[in-house]
């Protein structure tokens, strides 16, 4: 792992790069789309018909504010759903290719395009990533000034492709992320190393809380963003309650629900080997020398530098160790979903479940229909029967609490 050594001063002067065309991604050369990076294609790949669209603008706006408004509308998605929209108008711009479908048809897309497009790659990919890739040219569209053609043959379209989705791509419902995968985790880490104290941390963490991974860690090296990720200045502070029991509180300054008004995780000491107070002044002690801007969950590397913590090396760890100790890997929402399993099959009320998650009451409902689907995978381990049947009797009366 030696990328782990690099540090974020490094990393921050990097510019991202486009890279060569994997096979299978190429696209015919166009004035229309020049070689950029994933994230930018959906404002900078365009068509005669954003030619037009933005001339006419020109002439009521001056140009510079023009290139902020196309900008701001492009921040109002995330990195990575910027990325994963690119992905689908890549696809659909190699269908168009692949079928001689003239620049100026390509935008504003006709219905039957959007359609035919769609059932080509029916039984060939998960019906999520067609509506994935659906969002991504109606965004385009959007930015374009142009018509958005979905009407009801494209929604049929979606339809029989939901339909024809290949076994190859559905996934066996899995258990989340359950107390007994931390103590593998704990007994498969060296928690001497730095890195590994801070990936430990974010799990215990992660899973306590119910937090999604996105608030705790940065999507790699050179993505951090003071404005969305946590980072060591922020404010972070620990009590003791009459009881003598610990807790921790830690302003995140975004979610995906409140955006830039952010939230407060609330960590409460447990005795439990995988107590989040201790696993996190653990990762403290570990990386005292981290400057106050780098993120929270950065580490020490061994070339005395320092190194912010990843999802995809914090996940990557996790399942090296889980499928080691016999367990199945697991994604990153598992923590989350885990936790909030975890806490109500211990007793605790599911309003405060919810506070803990920072779930609005209807979004916890909603969240508690996906508990339900993997409940009998979940209780082999952890739970029992009469368990499960005060859980429903609970998240019944939250309901009618809360009239949902």
């Amino acid at each position: 792992m030696d990328a782990r050594t690099s540090s974020l001063s490094q990393s921050q002067t990097r510019t991202r790069i486009p890279r060569k065309p994997r096979k299978g991604n190429e696209i015919a050369l166009s004035i229309y789309r020049p070689h950029v990076v994933a994230g930018e294609r959906l404002l900078k790949w365009t068509s005669p018909h954003t030619q037009i669209f933005r001339d006419n603008m020109s002439k009521a706006l001056p140009e510079s504010h023009l290139t902020r408004l196309f900008e701001v509308m492009a921040f109002s998605l995330d990195q990575s759903t910027r990325d994963g929209y690119a992905s689908g108008l890549l696809r659909f711009t190699q269908y168009c290719d692949n079928i001689n479908i003239p620049e100026v048809d390509r935008m504003p897309a006709s219905e039957p395009l959007l359609a035919s497009f769609i059932a080509f790659h029916a039984g060939k990919v998960a019906s999520s990533t067609i509506d994935n890739w659906l969002a991504g040219l109606h965004f385009w569209h959007t930015i374009n000034g142009a018509q958005w053609n979905g009407g009801d043959i494209l929604s049929r379209a979606k339809k029989g492709a939901q339909k024809l989705v290949p076994i190859s791509s559905k996934r066996a419902k899995r258990p989340p992320v359950t107390i007994e995968h931390l103590y593998a985790l704990r007994n498969g880490l060296d928690l001497s190393n730095a890195f590994d104290a801070a990936v430990w941390s974010i799990a215990c963490i992660a899973f306590w809380c119910c937090c999604r991974l996105g608030e705790l860690v940065i999507p790699s090296t050179n993505l951090f963003d003071p404005i969305k990720h946590v980072a060591r200045s922020t404010s972070l502070a620990f009590h003791t309650l009459p009881n003598s029991t610990e807790y921790g509180t830690c302003q995140i300054p975004w979610t995906k629900t409140t955006l830039r008004e952010g939230a407060t995780i609330s960590i409460t000491a447990r005795d439990d080997p995988s107590c989040p107070i201790k696993a996190l002044k653990h990762h403290l002690s570990c990386s005292k020398s981290i400057p106050s801007h780098a993120p929270l969950f950065s580490f020490e590397t061994a070339d005395g530098g320092w190194s912010p913590m990843t999802k995809g090396w914090f996940m990557a760890r996790c399942n090296e160790v889980w499928v080691a100790s016999g367990l199945p890997d697991m994604p990153g929402h598992g923590f989350r979903i885990g936790g909030a399993t975890h806490l109500l099959l211990m007793g605790v009320a599911p309003d405060l479940v919810a506070a803990q998650g920072h779930w609005k009451s209807r979004a916890f409902m909603d969240y508690w229909r996906k508990i339900e689907s993997i409940l009998p995978l979940f209780m082999s381990s952890t739970g029992s029967a009469s368990r499960v049947s005060i859980i429903e009797e609970s998240m019944s009366a939250y309901r009618k609490k809360w009239k949902l």
